[in-house]
């Protein structure tokens, strides 16, 4: 999303729980706990939390503490570096606050907020971390993280996900992941699969830091490779810049292309339609579902990378990015009854084809590369979004290419056999594409095609010989490409049972089936974090040891002590 846009405004003020609305619109003239300049090919990102200026009541975000409400502006800043500012090569993420870098997410807001919730802002954070090292590796944007005081669980987190951690060596500012001693809670951005996974710390010596409440600092957090850098305050300021410097020179960004602005979508918001130019959400409350329909671009795809920069934020495939990243977004956090989301498309498939092929062949271009590794981000999201997703390949879809990847990467996959009785419209067809074939990994690091056939590496191989073929419902079948071929016949009956049958499940078990299930293949630090990770903290905000009357959560900063029960589960 350019969160700037992501929201789906709602005249509804709250979500099922009776949770507030989270409006994920802003932009940088409306932040309120950020700082973003630039200076050449340098920006530099400050952290200057509004403690007052919280998401909801009840709490303050003193010591540069963050919400979700933090977190939004942070990943609006990030979107709108890469695309904004192609001039810029390296990020300097920093503090304005004078004597703490952050606190990490507030501690108050975690002890009375939902469970859903508190889930929901991690899966957010997380991914926003995600960005950061996508745009390192991918994007030439490198993050230097510079910390002038305390980094805390959170914040800790926040630096381990830049490419490079500096630290004022005076003694008094330190790294830590207070988590478990204090709250009795683990650190939820990832901070345990970063220390080991990302930059190798023994896990001996992870132990005694992820235990030690008041952190380390200086030398031994260098040698401990907890940091890259120690400097004197004296000298901070300038090697800071002399580093931010070295590593914008590195960047093949271009420093004299023109950036693309992120303005507002343009959404309609009806209660139980939700209207973008390029996507549309309609809710079946009673059933729990929503389902998305995607419209294919309806004009040809501009001749080359000249045309891409020419159309900006309107050309099809970013437009579509922006509009399903603030949809996903938006059901996650303000729509969490709705556990079936069902997947449709109307359009012409050579066109979506026309449109993958300019991007597969125009990687060297810097706004193509971001246009695609959005498209990317975006996929990941619905893949670890806690949902159940069918796909619906229907005459009039245009599922062909980079929008086969929901087909691929859904639960269940249904798609007709010939034509519907007395309708005009051809039998449904799809086509693969090149995208299909390494732009969009999972984070498995394989591709959804691979994902889905993983024990059938034959069948992968006979994929690349259909780019470019139409292939109907039983081809689609025997590809391994969709899970069901029924005909008109069948159609109504199968796709409405496969539904019900969905929503009489416990949400519950199907988010942990859904999530073992869609991952196959190799682990990876994203899987990890969104998986291992993921479902431990879910489990332990939930146990009376952190989240109960007398847990860590509840008495943090009351004198009191918890009264852990000792049994290990």
């Amino acid at each position: 999303m350019a969160p700037d846009d992501a929201a789906v405004k709602s005249d509804v003020s709250a979500d099922g729980d009776g949770e507030p609305r989270v409006n994920f619109a802003t932009s940088p003239d409306q932040y309120k706990h950020w700082n973003l300049t630039i200076d050449g090919n340098v920006a530099r990102l400050a952290m200057a939390v509004d403690e007052n200026a919280t998401l909801k009541p009840g709490y303050e975000l003193k010591l540069n503490s963050y919400d979700l409400g933090v977190d939004i502006e942070l990943y609006d800043a990030i979107q709108r570096l890469r695309f904004e500012h192609p001039e810029v090569g390296c990020v300097i993420l920093c503090s304005d606050h004078p004597a703490v870098f952050c606190a990490g997410a507030n501690i108050r807001m975690l002890g009375m907020s939902t469970h859903d919730h508190k889930v929901n802002f991690c899966k957010f954070t997380n991914e926003t971390r995600n960005g950061i090292e996508d745009a390192t590796e991918h994007s030439q944007q490198k993050y230097i993280c510079a910390i002038n005081g305390t980094a805390a669980g959170g914040g800790y987190e926040l630096a381990l996900a830049t490419d490079y951690i500096m630290l004022i060596d005076d003694g008094a500012s330190t790294v830590s992941l207070p988590e478990l001693p204090l709250l009795a809670v683990l650190p939820g951005t990832g901070g345990l699969t970063r220390l080991v996974d990302k930059r190798k710390v023994r896990h001996d010596r992870s132990d005694v830091f992820c235990t030690t409440t008041e952190g380390m600092r200086g030398k031994r957090a260098v040698d401990w490779n907890l940091i890259d850098e120690i400097v004197p305050r004296s000298k901070f300021h300038d090697a800071v810049a002399e580093r931010a410097a070295e590593f914008a020179a590195q960047s093949d960004r271009p420093k004299d292309a023109k950036g693309v602005e992120f303005t507002p979508l343009n959404v309609k918001d009806e209660g139980d339609k939700i209207s973008y130019d390029h996507l549309s959400l309609e809710f079946d409350r009673g059933q729990n579902l929503v389902t998305f329909i995607v419209n294919g671009p309806k004009d040809a795809p501009p001749a080359d990378a000249a045309g891409v920069a020419a159309q900006g934020v309107d050309f099809w495939p970013l437009a579509l990015a922006r509009e399903l990243d603030a949809a996903i977004v938006h059901l996650r956090v303000n729509e969490n009854q709705i556990g079936t989301w069902v997947f449709q498309s109307e359009g012409d498939n050579a066109l979506v084809e026309a449109y993958d092929n300019l991007l597969e062949a125009n990687q060297d271009d810097w706004l193509v590369r971001e246009t695609t590794l959005y498209l990317k981000r975006t996929l990941k999201r619905v893949d670890v979004s806690a949902r159940s997703l069918i796909a619906l390949v229907e005459p009039g879809s245009c599922f062909s290419g980079t929008l086969l990847e929901f087909v691929l990467v859904a639960d269940r996959s249904y798609m007709l056999d010939g034509q519907m009785e007395g309708s005009n419209l051809p039998a449904p067809t799809i086509r693969l594409t090149g995208m299909n074939f390494g732009p969009y990994p999972m984070s498995n690091g394989l591709t959804r095609l691979e994902t889905r056939l993983f024990g059938e590496p034959d069948k992968v191989d006979a994929a690349k010989e259909l780019k470019g073929e139409d292939l109907e419902a039983l081809d689609a079948d025997d590809a391994g490409l969709v899970t069901f071929a029924p005909d008109d016949i069948d159609w109504e009956d199968e796709v409405r049972l496969a539904i019900e049958e969905r929503a009489s499940f416990s949400p519950d078990g199907l988010t942990g089936l859904e999530a073992n299930l869609r991952f196959a293949g190799p682990e990876t630090m994203e899987t990890k974090i969104f998986g291992r990770l993921s479902a431990w903290q879910n489990w332990i905000f939930q146990r009376p040891n952190a989240a109960g009357p007398e847990g860590a959560l509840k008495l943090y900063g009351t004198g009191q002590r918890s009264e852990f029960d000792k049994k290990r589960v």
